[in-house]
């Protein structure tokens, strides 16, 4: 995949030009020594909205599943498990990026819990009606994919038009993610930018 990176200030971890950088489509991630970098990737992936995939045995599973879902409730604790691995591209200067986000209203999280416990969940960026995923994490089995259906359904019923899921994986593959060029990214970023919603 062809990746252009194109900046690395830390001034470019205020909340203003996060989100300035999140609207063009850019993404932070930090490297193994911690420092941040924002990339851009000719290439993109996202879930259509449109035309999506729930796999039959997750729907049957999420029927007989004892999870119990919320929105926004417990956001860092999601982005802390999240970075909660051996090698993650969440540094601790970029959890504090993202605790301002929060503040302002662009992060949200999608929780799994089960027993009152959370287990599972992801969070992202919303800006308008774009959606940038960033991160997930599961405790037990199922939890994760069971998020990510969530956020589908919670997407669709606000009235988002994209989901960008940043890289391609076998997972992602499984409800549809589609490789698309900048271009049609672009495209789906004006549509997105036009519509007044919020998670």
């Amino acid at each position: 995949m062809s990746e252009k990176q194109i900046i690395s200030k830390k001034d470019f971890l205020k909340p203003e030009y996060m989100i300035q950088l999140y609207a063009q489509g850019a993404f932070p991630m930090a490297d193994e020594n911690g420092v941040i970098e924002w990339y851009l990737p000719e290439i993109r992936t996202i879930i259509p909205l449109d035309n999506y995939n729930i796999p039959r045995s997750l729907r049957k599973f999420m029927e007989k599943s004892n999870f119990e879902y919320k929105y926004d409730e417990k956001i860092l604790e999601v982005i802390l498990n999240c970075a909660n691995r051996p090698h993650t591209w969440i540094s601790e200067e970029l959890i504090e990026a993202y605790k301002k986000l929060i503040k302002l209203g662009y992060v949200h999280s999608v929780e799994v819990y089960e027993n009152n416990e959370l287990v599972g969940g992801l969070y992202g960026i919303a800006y308008r009606g774009a959606f940038f995923g960033e991160s997930m994490f599961s405790k037990v089995s199922q939890a994760s994919k069971c998020a990510l259906v969530k956020l589908l359904e919670r997407l669709n019923e606000k009235g988002f038009v994209l989901l960008d899921v940043q890289f391609q994986t076998e997972h992602l593959k499984m409800f549809g993610s589609v490789e698309i060029s900048f271009d049609e990214y672009n495209e789906l970023l004006f549509k997105a930018y036009t519509k007044k919603v919020s998670f």
